[in-house]
C-alpha cells in the first residue's frame, strides 16, 4: 500500500482534490414554554456536566497476556502527509468536462480508501480524562469484553480545544494545545486493539476556546473587532478560515498516526447562540458562500485528506436538521449534502432534546422507542429524497420544503434546534456525484447517538436505565439501521441494557426487564 502513496497524492490533486457536546448552553432564546425552539432546554442547575472525571492518573500498558489478536483497521497508512488542493464543495451539480476527465483518476483514490475495514459499531463515548485513567479504562474494557459493545469514541481534541495527548506536531506546539490527559496514548491504543475494540477519535471542530484566544485572527468577531463569545463565555473559530480547516485536518492526521480507526468531527457547525447576530463576516472569507456551503465544503476537504491515511471519517449533526432547511441554515449542516461527504453521519437524536409534540408525542423523553423510531424514519426519508433528487435544495443547502431564513440566527426555526446537547442501517444506496469527481459512491451510513442519561432538568422526564436504553437500541434495528453510539457525559453507562457477548454473537434474546 505504501508504494502507492505518491501516486495517490498525485491522483488526489488531479481529481480536485461528521451533542454536540454537547454542552453548549442555552444557545437560542427561550420560548414561553421553556423549550428552545422545540428542543428541551436544561435548567442552569442540575444539568450533568460533560467533563467526567476531574483527574488523570495515567494509563500504562493494559495489554493482557491472553488478549486476542488485533482486529479492525490498524491505521497502517497513518502517516503525516500533506495533500494541498482546492476545497471540495460536496453539492449536486453537473460535472464539467475537466471534472469528468478527473473522475477516472478519482476511482484509484476510492480503491485505496476501500482497503479500510468497516466495523458495525456499537460504541460508547469516553472522555479524555477517563481514557487517561488506568483503573477506569480497565473497568470499561472489561465491560466491553463482556457485552455486545465493540467500539469507543475518545476525546482527541477536547471541548476546551486541547489535544488530549502530547503529539509531535509543530502546529499544536505553536499554540501550546497539547495536554497530558492521556499520558501513554500508544499503550492505550495497543490495549484497545488487543481487545478488538474499534477506536474513534472525537475532534471538536469549530467551538475552540483555546485556538480562538491564541489566534484571534481566526476567531469569530463582532463588528468592533473583539472576539465573539457565546452565552457560556466560550469563543469559536471561524469556519470560513482555511487555516482553521488545516488545523482540524492536522488533528485528524495526528489521530490517524496514533492508530485510531476513525476520525469523528463534533461541533462541525456554527454556534446557535442568539448572540451570533453580533458576528460579522468578511466577504474575503465567505466568498459568497452560505453556512451550509462552507460546512459541507469542510467535510469534503477533511475527508479527502484523511481517508487516504486509512481512517474512516464521520460527522456528528443535530437531529433537528433532518427535514428542516431552516435548521440546516442556522447551524450550517445539510443532512443530505454532508452524507455525500463522509463515511458515517451521526445524528444526535436524544429523546430529551425534542420538544413536546415532536413525532406526535406529548413528551418525547417519556417515549424512548417512539422518539428514536420517528427520528430515524425521518432520516431515511430525508436521505432517500436527497439521493433521488426529489427535494429542491434551498440556497442554504437545506430541504426546499422549509422556509429559508438566510444567515439570521434569530429567525424562527423548527422544533428541535438549539437545545444544549449536554449528554450530549442498512447499507445506503448510491449517492450523487460532486463537482470534483466525488470520492464516495454511496451516502454515509447512519450511526445515531443514543441517550444513556436521565434528563432530570426537564419537567416531564423519565429515568433512563437498562430498559430505556434497550428500547432505543431496538428502535434503531427496527428502523433498518445497524449501528449506534451511547452518550453519557460522565461515562456511567447502563450495561444491563446490553446483550452479553455470547448472546449478541448468537443473535440471542434481549434482556428481560
Amino acid at each position: 500500500m505504501k508504494r502507492w502513496l505518491p501516486f495517490l497524492m498525485s491522483v488526489s490533486l488531479a481529481a480536485g482534490c461528521t451533542r454536540y457536546t454537547p454542552v453548549e448552553g442555552q444557545e437560542l432564546p427561550f420560548e414561553e414554554t421553556g423549550a428552545v425552539y422545540g428542543y428541551q432546554a436544561e435548567a442552569e442547575a442540575g444539568a450533568p456536566r460533560e467533563a467526567g472525571a476531574e483527574t488523570s492518573h495515567g494509563v500504562g500498558n493494559l495489554k493482557r497476556p491472553d488478549a486476542p489478536e488485533k482486529t479492525g483497521a490498524m491505521g497502517e497508512n497513518a502517516v503525516s502527509l500533506s495533500l494541498p488542493g482546492p476545497s471540495v464543495k460536496c453539492v449536486s451539480l453537473a460535472l464539467s468536462e475537466a471534472q469528468r476527465q478527473a473522475k477516472e483518476l478519482g476511482e484509484a483514490v476510492r480503491a485505496a480508501q476501500d482497503q479500510r475495514t468497516p466495523v458495525k459499531v456499537k460504541g460508547i463515548y469516553v472522555t479524555a480524562y477517563v481514557a487517561g485513567n488506568r483503573e477506569m479504562m480497565e473497568h470499561i474494557i472489561s465491560r466491553i469484553d463482556g457485552t455486545e459493545l465493540n467500539a469507543v469514541v475518545i476525546d482527541f481534541k477536547t471541548d476546551e480545544g486541547h489535544i488530549a495527548a502530547y503529539v509531535d506536531s509543530p502546529v499544536f506546539e505553536g499554540v501550546d494545545a497539547c495536554r497530558n490527559y492521556i499520558p501513554d496514548l500508544p499503550a492505550l491504543m495497543d490495549t484497545l486493539k488487543s481487545h478488538g475494540i474499534y477506536t474513534i477519535a472525537r475532534i471538536v471542530a469549530f467551538r475552540d476556546p483555546w485556538l480562538s484566544e491564541k489566534r484571534p485572527d481566526v476567531s469569530l468577531k463582532r463588528a468592533d473587532g473583539s472576539v465573539y463569545r457565546d452565552r457560556q463565555g466560550l469563543s469559536w473559530v471561524n469556519p470560513y478560515k482555511r487555516e482553521v480547516w488545516d488545523y482540524l485536518v492536522e488533528a485528524g492526521r495526528q489521530a490517524a498516526a496514533a492508530g485510531f480507526d476513525e476520525v469523528q468531527f463534533d461541533y462541525i457547525r456554527f454556534s446557535t447562540d442568539s448572540t451570533m447576530r453580533e458576528v460579522v463576516f468578511d466577504e474575503a472569507d465567505t466568498l459568497g458562500r452560505s453556512r451550509t456551503d462552507v460546512i459541507t465544503e469542510f467535510a469534503g476537504y477533511a475527508y479527502e485528506r484523511l481517508a487516504p491515511l486509512g481512517v474512516f471519517v464521520s460527522a456528528d449533526v443535530f437531529g433537528a436538521i433532518i427535514g428542516s432547511g431552516e435548521d440546516a441554515a442556522a447551524v450550517g449542516q445539510s443532512y443530505g449534502a454532508m452524507a455525500d461527504c463522509v463515511d458515517y453521519i451521526c445524528p444526535m437524536i436524544y429523546p430529551s432534546h425534542y420538544g413536546d409534540g415532536n413525532f406526535g408525542l406529548d413528551h418525547p423523553d417519556l417515549h424512548p422507542y417512539e422518539t428514536i423510531s420517528g427520528a430515524l424514519n425521518q432520516s431515511s426519508q430525508e436521505l432517500s429524497a436527497y439521493r433521488e433528487g426529489q427535494r429542491e435544495q434551498s440556497p442554504e443547502g437545506g430541504a426546499g420544503k422549509e422556509r429559508g431564513p438566510g444567515d439570521d440566527a434569530e429567525k424562527e426555526r423548527s422544533p428541535e434546534v438549539g437545545a444544549r446537547e449536554e449528554q450530549g442501517g442498512e447499507s445506503q444506496e448510491q449517492g450523487k456525484q460532486s463537482p470534483e469527481g466525488k470520492r464516495r459512491k454511496e451516502q454515509a451510513l447512519v450511526r445515531p447517538w443514543l441517550q444513556d442519561f436521565t434528563a432530570g432538568y426537564l419537567r416531564h422526564h423519565r429515568h433512563y436505565g437498562d430498559k430505556e436504553l434497550r428500547e432505543q437500541i431496538q428502535a434503531v434495528y427496527d428502523a433498518g439501521y445497524e449501528e449506534w453510539i451511547l452518550w453519557n457525559a460522565s461515562n456511567q453507562y447502563h450495561y444491563g441494557g446490553l446483550l452479553n457477548e455470547s448472546d449478541a454473537q448468537a443473535g440471542g434474546e434481549v434482556p428481560a426487564f
